[in-house]
């Protein structure tokens, strides 16, 4: 590998390969390295010749180096400025609507009642307005 490369640093390379996973960018003439599909650009990647064809110069960071394996990683997305995320609309909240408040003719009782309490108040109001 060559020692002018280091994790970090920010190279031209040229696309040489392009794979289901990922592109290779040669960096010189004895050096290459792999960008991985989620290193190409910000957002889903769903295939990589939408984006890049071999022959392509392009910027990479080098995101790792892996001396015994002799593999390089490469990423064209650190070289890039994020988009803005788009703000999303926030939904407006209902208003709370206030606890219910059963009222009794009498008005001195509030609260719930059991139904078996109710229902005779109920028949009453119902015989009463029959009349």
């Amino acid at each position: 590998m060559s020692e002018n490369i280091e994790v970090g640093s920010v190279l031209t390379g040229k696309v040489t390969g392009i794979q289901p996973y990922g592109a290779f960018v040669a960096l010189d003439e004895n050096t290459q390295g792999l960008v991985h599909i989620s290193e190409i650009t910000h957002g889903y990647v769903k295939d990589v010749n939408e984006h890049l064809t071999v022959g392509d110069e392009v910027k990479v960071k080098v995101l790792s180096i892996d001396e015994a394996a002799g593999k390089i990683g490469l990423s064209i997305r650190a070289t890039e400025e994020a988009p803005e995320q788009p703000q999303r609309a926030k939904k407006p909240r209902s208003a709370k609507r206030p606890a219910a408040v059963v009222q009794h003719q009498d008005d001195s009782a509030q609260g719930f009642n059991t139904l078996k309490d109710k229902l005779q108040e109920w028949i009453n109001q119902s015989d009463m307005a029959k009349k």
